[in-house]
């Protein structure tokens, strides 16, 4: 069974960046978008994924999670550009409000 673990990071309209766990990443995004998310990303959609790697176990998904809300921004900055292979938005999806 393929793992469903997913760490990700989306951008808020304003900018700042948002790290969180899912184990349904299209469920998770959606409540994002819908206002019911995270209580730091409401009434700041719509949202932009800038990053999402998934694990073969929850333990593992939540230490990455850890680890990345522990750094500051530029490193956070950093990390996008070298997932998305050197640009900037190459996997980005924007997530829309309803």
């Amino acid at each position: 069974m393929e793992s469903k673990h997913a760490v990700y990071m989306i951008r808020c309209k304003d900018g700042s960046l948002y790290t969180g766990y899912t184990n349904d990443l299209n469920a998770r995004l959606q409540k994002h978008a819908d206002g019911k998310g995270a209580k730091y990303t409401r009434g700041r959609g719509p949202f932009t994924l800038e990053y999402c790697q998934t694990f073969a176990s929850k333990t593992e998904a939540m230490q990455q999670e850890y680890q990345i809300k522990q750094w500051p921004r530029v490193k956070k900055e950093e990390w996008i550009v070298l997932k998305n292979g050197g640009e900037r938005d190459a996997y980005s999806k924007e997530l829309y409000s309803s």
